[in-house]
């Protein structure tokens, strides 16, 4: 057994860049796991910058002086993330307080439709059955309004801690932007000056974070807009609150998916009953997430972030568990990270052992 735990440190611990690297991931994840909250403005600023980044990219292939550049992408940046505080989220946050106060009206009629379905599918749905689903709900809908209560007690620091968000988040996005290059290299300076194995694994974890971060906020932003062009043309209600919904649910697969395409289901059902509309608003609703995984996931990721769907779910359990909600969003890119040191650390030593060494 101390062979084996010797061999294994000898293969992937005997040089210094490895032990290094391992000191590197400790500390950051402890940094995380203690300080996760406090540096949620930082990271919520990485992941904009690292999408504004590659339209600077484009500008100065124009031709564009880099502070021009900067300042340009910024402003456009500045113009969308407050038009976005000051019309959209205000029409959604109206729309979910519209939403909670017909809530009441919306469970007593879903209680109604469960209680028809023993007479109308009898060979499928028992009364028993039934009674066990309506059991449930009412216990799902006590702890709703519970947490409405316990939210509506407590939402001032909520607010106060947005409103910190808000001023941060533009002032940490512009400097990440125009002090880049200055960042990168005092964050390299604390490094050996030859160091094969983290440059690769750098590069490597710098393509898969850019592939994901970029091509999952276009995701959310094409299906968010598809969806909600698809409810108002349906006349759905709570259009902009549900389609809010259903582009962020992109951030978690498979499981937001899920999680969004029930209340998506509920008030349509609703607000439509058993009719034409509510099939043709299903059936479209489908093939918006049928484009989306089939056609628009493809374009945008390639197999750049090719995660297993059970490596996918268990990022989402165990980043959930230190972050809470935050772990949620973050734990694809925290996932794909993990599998790019997974990856091109084994590949990295490699190559070093077959190349010769400079004497």
């Amino acid at each position: 057994m101390l062979d084996v735990v010797r061999g294994w440190f000898h293969r992937f611990l005997s040089e210094e860049e490895a032990v290094l690297l391992s000191v590197i991931i400790v500390g950051t994840t402890s940094v995380l796991l203690l300080m996760g909250n406090i540096l949620m403005p930082l990271l919520l600023s990485i992941i904009f910058a690292y999408v504004l980044y590659g339209a600077i990219n484009t500008l100065q292939r124009l031709s564009v002086p880099h502070v021009l550049a900067v300042w340009i992408v910024f402003l456009v940046f500045l113009s969308a993330f407050f038009s976005l505080l000051v019309f959209a989220i205000p029409l959604a946050w109206r729309q979910l307080r519209a939403l909670f106060e017909n809530l009441p009206g919306i469970l007593e009629q879903v209680r109604d439709t469960l209680a028809t379905l023993p007479d109308s599918y009898p060979a499928l749905i028992s009364e028993h059955q039934v009674t066990m689903w309506l059991e449930m709900l009412n216990t799902e809908a006590g702890d709703l309004g519970q947490w409405l209560l316990s939210f509506s007690l407590s939402q001032l620091p909520v607010v106060i801690t947005v409103g910190v968000y808000i001023m941060l988040i533009p002032i940490i996005v512009f400097f990440l932007l125009k002090d880049r290059d200055e960042l990168i290299a005092w964050s390299l300076s604390f490094l050996p000056e030859r160091r094969p194995l983290l440059d690769r694994i750098g590069s490597e974890m710098n393509l898969q974070m850019y592939n994901y971060v970029r091509g999952k906020v276009l995701e959310v932003i094409l299906l968010g807009v598809a969806s909600y062009l698809l409810f108002e043309l349906f006349g759905l209600n709570y259009a902009v609150l549900l389609a809010f919904l259903v582009g962020l649910s992109v951030v978690v697969p498979y499981v937001g998916l899920v999680a969004v395409t029930i209340p998506v289901v509920i008030i349509a059902y609703v607000q439509f009953g058993w009719t034409a509309d509510f099939l043709y608003l299903m059936v479209w609703y489908s093939i918006v997430q049928a484009i989306d995984g089939f056609v628009i996931v493809p374009l945008l990721f390639s197999e750049a972030n090719n995660l297993h769907p059970i490596a996918i779910i268990l990022a989402v359990l165990i980043f959930g568990s230190w972050w809470g909600v935050w772990g949620v969003f973050f734990a694809i890119p925290l996932a794909t990270l993990v599998k790019a040191v997974m990856t091109a650390w084994p590949q990295a030593r490699s190559e070093l052992e077959s190349e010769p060494i400079d004497v």
